[in-house]
């Protein structure tokens, strides 16, 4: 008999260290009404930790709220493009901290677009008999590779951790349908280069970080759109029975036209962009505990998500809520303090890349 794959419990982590848009006025030309005009971000979050202490964070509030022991679970999967190291991969750190030592662990990397692939993978892994208590995390520490000097991408993203708890269900219930893409003509348009691609004694530091940022807003329109309708033909449903709508926190604009598209109120559209800015992997996730946390998810609701990522990666989703919205355990245990400011940790980046710009003649 076919499973289904029931969110029984959901979590994050935000690292304590805010930088509004007036502290990156400090260093960048910019200000908050150019930044709130153009992406509806008024601040986001700096970690002091790595990526993966994040991720074990949301983890163990996902968890708590499912009331589950580490111990039974047999997959772990982080999306991510900020990992710690290349090698080993974050999902085996979580594994490590959590005591979760029966369960397969791998990171996936779909930039935005990463914690839907994951869903999209783990739902059909539990649906197939493969899996059974699959934990899903999305988490990234951007501000640590930004080019710090790029205003038009610099003042975008934030730092951040989500994670989901899935389990097989006889219910009807869990992710539906989905739709993953990839439109790989125009991958150059969202970019980073960590430095692999130079000679391994000639990088200087800098990390490329290239955005073209109409062209992603056109094809990322472009892409959810067609990711949506696909979901909606598959399931027969309208946007009159949606519920809710839970999309990848890019921007503003591009939520805005999500909505209407869906035809989705803006009372029933989660939106914390404002707060956090683009956390990449791990907007879904976040959006979703607050969401559950904040009452807007009601037991039974259909949930309509939508994300894209460089790649370019796209992808839309069909998930239906279950009967419980409420966490069994606690589930708000927090990082703790660092003792440095967002801009103390910040400003030295800006600093070296500064200087990385003048050395090589730019």
């Amino acid at each position: 008999m076919t499973k289904f794959a029931e969110i029984t419990g959901w979590g994050k982590c935000l690292p304590p260290a805010v930088m509004t848009n007036d502290d990156l006025a400090t260093f960048l030309e910019t200000s908050d009404e150019w930044i709130v005009s153009r992406t509806g971000i008024s601040e986001r979050r700096v970690s002091h930790v790595g990526t993966s202490e994040l991720a074990t964070v949301a983890a163990r509030n996902a968890l708590a709220a499912a009331d589950l022991d580490p111990s039974e679970l047999d997959l772990i999967i982080v999306g991510t493009c900020t990992a710690d190291e290349i090698i080993p991969n974050v999902a085996s750190a979580v594994q490590r901290n959590i005591g979760a030592k029966d369960a397969a662990a791998f990171d996936l990397n779909a930039a935005c677009s990463s914690f839907l692939y994951a869903m999209h993978v783990a739902t059909q892994s539990i649906k197939t008999g493969a899996h059974k208590k699959v934990l899903l995390i999305g988490a990234e520490r951007l501000t640590r590779i930004l080019d710090w000097t790029k205003r038009e991408s610099a003042v975008l993203f934030g730092d951040g951790a989500g994670a989901m708890v899935l389990e097989a269900s006889d219910e009807e219930v869990g992710l539906l349908a989905s739709h993953i893409s990839c439109d790989a003509d125009a991958r150059d348009v969202l970019s980073l280069d960590f430095g692999l691609s130079f000679d391994r004694f000639g990088f200087d530091g800098i990390m490329q970080f290239d955005f073209v940022g109409q062209e992603i807003f056109k094809r990322a329109v472009k892409g959810m759109s067609a990711a949506v309708e696909n979901v909606f033909q598959q399931t027969g449903m309208t946007t009159d029975d949606i519920d809710a709508l839970i999309p990848h926190q890019a921007n503003k604009r591009l939520i805005d036209f999500l909505g209407k598209m869906c035809k989705v109120p803006s009372e029933k559209t989660v939106i914390n962009i404002q707060k956090y800015g683009n956390t990449s992997s791990a907007t879904l996730p976040i959006a979703f505990a607050e969401a559950a946390d904040n009452g807007i998810i009601k037991p039974g609701d259909s949930i309509m998500s939508a994300v894209f990522g460089g790649g370019l990666t796209c992808g839309a989703g069909l998930i239906k809520w279950g009967q419980r919205v409420t966490p069994k355990r606690p589930n708000q245990m927090e990082l703790p303090a660092g003792d440095k400011t967002a801009l103390e940790l910040i400003v030295p980046m800006h600093e070296a890349t500064k200087k990385a710009w003048k050395n090589r003649g730019q």
